[in-house]
């Protein structure tokens, strides 16, 4: 044995011993989830709820001593929930498809691991998967920090009977991709509208002779490329393993920050945790002043606005839906007589929902 191996030999087995120490508190904490599940079954309580979930992973973040990454912490744990959560039932989380897109790394991301994930066509499906009890809840992208909002996604905010229940925000990094690994024969490069405005500045740099083409989802364009020679697609890591491709050019989007953030609906409505955002969508009147009138009722009880967002109404008139993101529940003190004013201004007033904040 060398020197090495000697030195390594008593640290490997340390390893392994912790090691069943650690399988031996899961197994613990698994009959302690069983034993939840149950009781929640007796009040027909649900299975998941996200704001326990991030207060677990939040407690866990502050005994941590170091030196795993506050990050590692939540990751880690969010695998556990998830596995434990599957022995109650397992949940079905609805996103756009198919196999290898951001939204679906997304829904990994947030629930971990141990769902059933039910890709859909569109973002339309998505929306109606839940509403239809298919999928308990679906990951939709609400907007982009390098082109902004997903502007379908909006409307389908707008319309549908579903909350927001919780967000998560990915950093989204892009690559062109190949059978091949390079671009001999290759005439169209496919990826989603966003992705192909996310990548234009470095393909009019080094692939202007390629043609773009849209297409339903970046994994969508994985997928096509796969198949044909002449195609290369825009997409990430996931698609990129789900369907062979090798890389031409990694990281090609323009913003080297570029991050888009998803939002999850259901059913589900989540009580306070003290670190909490509220999405709402408004109207006025068009009269002098009339956006001032409606936010002015933040301002005065201290709420801040984190995101403002306008959107035509659809209505053949120049008039405007504002989303507008406010920082916590709205069953805190503050937040309820802010909204509580608010209401007398808005012209139209629709509460998405309070959940608890990424950030």
């Amino acid at each position: 044995m060398s020197t090495e191996e000697q030195r390594l030999a008593p640290l490997r087995e340390k390893i392994d011993a912790i090691d069943a120490q650690i399988l031996d508190l899961l197994t613990q904490r698994a009959n302690a989830a069983q034993e939840v599940g149950h009781v929640k079954g007796g009040f027909s309580s649900p299975v998941f709820r996200p704001e326990r979930e991030r207060q677990v992973v939040a407690r866990l973040q502050d005994l941590n001593a170091g030196p795993l990454h506050p990050d590692s912490i939540a990751a880690i744990w969010r695998e556990v929930m998830s596995a434990c959560r599957a022995l109650e039932a397992r949940q079905t989380i609805a996103y756009l498809g198919p196999a290898g897109t951001f939204s679906e790394q997304a829904a990994q991301t947030y629930f971990g691991h141990s769902i059933a994930g039910l890709p859909c066509a569109s973002l339309d499906e998505v929306f109606k998967a839940v509403e239809k009890g298919a999928a308990q809840f679906g990951v939709v992208p609400v907007e982009n920090s390098s082109e902004g909002a997903i502007s379908r996604t909006l409307d389908l905010l707008l319309d549908s009977s579903m909350h927001i229940s919780g967000e998560v925000v990915l950093p989204i990094r892009h690559h062109l991709l190949t059978k091949s690994g390079n671009l001999d024969g290759v005439m169209t490069v496919c990826a989603h509208a966003q992705a192909l405005a996310q990548c234009q500045q470095w393909l009019s740099v080094h692939a202007p002779q390629l043609k773009r083409q849209a297409v339903s989802s970046n994994a969508e364009a994985a997928r096509l490329a796969a198949s044909d020679p002449s195609l290369a697609a825009i997409a990430g890591d996931p698609a990129q393993e789900a369907y062979g491709l090798q890389a031409v050019a990694t990281q090609i989007q323009d913003d080297p920050h570029n991050r888009t953030r998803f939002v999850v609906v259901g059913t589900y409505e989540c009580q306070p945790t003290g670190k909490d955002q509220t999405s709402l969508v408004l109207s006025v009147d068009n009269q002098p002043g009339a956006v001032h009138r409606l936010l002015a009722p933040l301002a005065k009880h201290g709420v801040s606005m984190n995101r403002f967002e306008s959107r035509p109404a659809r209505k053949g008139t120049w008039e405007y839906h504002f989303y507008i993101d406010i920082a916590g529940h709205a069953e805190d003190v503050k937040v309820v007589k802010a909204l509580d004013e608010l209401k007398e201004v808005a012209a139209f007033y629709k509460n998405l929902g309070s959940y608890p904040h990424s950030a």
